[in-house]
Order: C-alpha cells, then sequence, then structure tokens
C-alpha cells in the first residue's frame, strides 16, 4: 500500500509501505473511512520534535474492520469502529480510572496516514457503531479519535461547571473543540483567544460569547477585565508553550482549575509563582477511549458537529500539501481520504 512517510523537517511523502497485518492475536486491522493530520503532527514537520529515521505518520482514524486477531471478541469484521492514539487493554486499574492513555500495557497507534491500519488491543481500544454510519457523519465520527475528545479531557480536566466562566487558550483544532465541550458541559461563558477571522467564525459557531485577539500579558489583563479582575472559573489550555501555560495560570481565579492538554514543549514552571496562583493544574494527553461512547451518540443524535474543525479534505496522496496548509495556517485542520 502507500502511505505517509515523514523523512524529516517539511519532508512528508506519499509511498509504498507494507501492508499491515495481525501480528499479536489481540489486533485488529481496520480499512480506513478517512484520517487527517493533527496540529501535534506539526512539531516534527516544523523541526522542533527530531525524526531520526522515515517514519509512517497519523493517529487519528475511523474505518471498517478487515481483519481480526484469534483473541479480539468485541468487534468483528465488516463493523464501522473509532480507536483512540493510544491502544490500551480497558481492563488494567489505570483504564478503571479512567486513564486509558496510561494504560499499563498502552501502545502508541501510529501509521494511520494510509488506507490500513493495524490496532494493537482491539477488544479495549475500539469502540464498533451499530451500523456503518452515512458519509457526512464521517468527518465528525474522525474528530472523536482525538480532538473531540482532547477538548473534552481540557474542559472535564479544569472541572467546567454549568454557569462557569471558562478561557480557552489556542485556536486550534482542539481549542475550537474545547470551546464545543466546555459548552456541552454547561459553562455560560466561554471566552475564546484567537486573532484569526475563520477560526474566531467557527469558535463563535461552537459557543464562544466572547473572542479576544490579545495573547501573553494583555490576553490576561482582558479576561480579568471581562470578569471584573477575577479571573476564570476554569482555563482551557491547548497549545503547549511556555507563554500559553503562564497565560492560564494568571488568567484563572484563585481556586479556580486549568486543564492543560497542548503537548508541552519548552516549558518551565516557576514552583512560587504556582504556589501563590492558588489554581489546580490537571492534564496531559487525553483518555479518549473513556469519552467515545458518550461522544458517538452525541454525534449520531446531531447534538455536536465537530467535524466542522476540517476546512480543507484532501486525497490522501496529496498529504503533503495537507501538511502545508496546516504549517501556514491556511487550514485549521486536514481530513484525508484514502
Amino acid at each position: 500500500m502507500r502511505a505517509a512517510v515523514m523523512y524529516g523537517a517539511g519532508d512528508v511523502r506519499f509511498e509504498e509501505r507494507p501492508a499491515p497485518r495481525i501480528v499479536q492475536p489481540t489486533d485488529a486491522v481496520i480499512r480506513i473511512s478517512a484520517t487527517c493530520i493533527c496540529g501535534s503532527d506539526l512539531w516534527s514537520y516544523r523541526g522542533i520534535n527530531q525524526i531520526k529515521e522515515p517514519t509512517p505518520f497519523g493517529h487519528e482514524y475511523c474505518g471498517v474492520v478487515e481483519e481480526v486477531g484469534s483473541a479480539v471478541t468485541s468487534v468483528k469484521r465488516g463493523q464501522f469502529v473509532i480507536g483512540s492514539f493510544f491502544a490500551s487493554d480497558n481492563t488494567c486499574q489505570h483504564c478503571q480510572a479512567g486513564y486509558q492513555s496510561s494504560c499499563q500495557h498502552r501502545e502508541l497507534v501510529g501509521g494511520a496516514q494510509a488506507p490500513l491500519l493495524r490496532v494493537p488491543l482491539a477488544d479495549g481500544t475500539l469502540v464498533a457503531l451499530p451500523e456503518v454510519p452515512p458519509s457526512e457523519l464521517i468527518p465528525s465520527l474522525l474528530a472523536l479519535s482525538d480532538v473531540m475528545g482532547t477538548g473534552w479531557f481540557a474542559a472535564e480536566a479544569a472541572s467546567v461547571k454549568p454557569g462557569a466562566t471558562v478561557a480557552v487558550v489556542g485556536d486550534g483544532a482542539v481549542g475550537l473543540l474545547a470551546v464545543l465541550s466546555a459548552r456541552q458541559l454547561g459553562a455560560a461563558r466561554v471566552i475564546a483567544v484567537s486573532r484569526n477571522p475563520s477560526r474566531q467564525k467557527l469558535a463563535r459557531e461552537f459557543g464562544a460569547t466572547d473572542i479576544l485577539p490579545e495573547r501573553g500579558d494583555e490576553a490576561v489583563a482582558r479576561i480579568k477585565e471581562l470578569t471584573k479582575g477575577i479571573g476564570a472559573d476554569s482555563v482551557l489550555e491547548c497549545v503547549g508553550t511556555q507563554e500559553s501555560l503562564m497565560q492560564a495560570i494568571q488568567s484563572t481565579r484563585p481556586g479556580g482549575s486549568i486543564g492543560y492538554v497542548g503537548v508541552p514543549h519548552g516549558v518551565a514552571l516557576d514552583g512560587q509563582q504556582l504556589f501563590y496562583a492558588l489554581v489546580r493544574l490537571h492534564g496531559g494527553p487525553a483518555p479518549v477511549r473513556r469519552y467515545l461512547p458518550n461522544l458517538i451518540d452525541l454525534v449520531v443524535s446531531g447534538k455536536i458537529n465537530p467535524g466542522k474543525v476540517f476546512d480543507l479534505t484532501l486525497p490522501l496522496d496529496q498529504v503533503a500539501e495537507g501538511y502545508r496548509a496546516m504549517d501556514q495556517r491556511r487550514a485549521i485542520k486536514t481530513l484525508l481520504r484514502p
């Protein structure tokens, strides 16, 4: 098969790769209905994460089961499934506590920018729909495999409550879906930080009540101004830089909470500053598997449409253009169809 392979900064190729096969009896192989490019992939594309050898890329996926290993019992050939970027057994103590991304047997699912994908620990990782969904639902269902689940985790980690005032730092796909998640969890006011007109528009569609173009200290000052000097009850940090995390901490009221889901790069915390901030910090790689059943129901019932974050759709063989478009911020998120 032909699939996306990253060779280094700015160098993504679509080339021949061995087709995946069952390796362990707990594996499944699925035929991809749609995949996409993640904002976290750009850390490698931009050379911030070093690529030491040609690496198949992609960790967001949905599709139809082609084959299952002999030990797989919860999914079967022909079913439409969605899974997380971390494979998990969904039975260990960490999984049972709702932290499948820290499963004691977790494996990173990679190489999804391809027509076929091997998924380890299929019973614990994949969630099957009752029937193959109509094509118009595919983008929203695909979003559940990472960005929607990650946005939801940011909101839960920040203890978003009905009636709360929430600020969202970051206007990528995760940040935009964090806006949607906060509203779904009952936030009365959602302040989105964005300078990009198309992203501002989508943030409004997802439920943002206020849009701030400022960043850093200026954004903190504006959030304090909007909250009469108090700060937000919950702040969702969806970037992963020093500036974004400091902005989140300084925008949160004493006793408030921060959910941080941006993969950190170059971040260092000042212990004394954090001590006197009196805020709660919780975050990390989202346990997407925890949320899949509920999020699937919300999509199928038409209550949420997270697929709106895909503003560029390309055939899989144009994956390199998809990376360029996101790197240059010409696209929020690129959907790829094999």
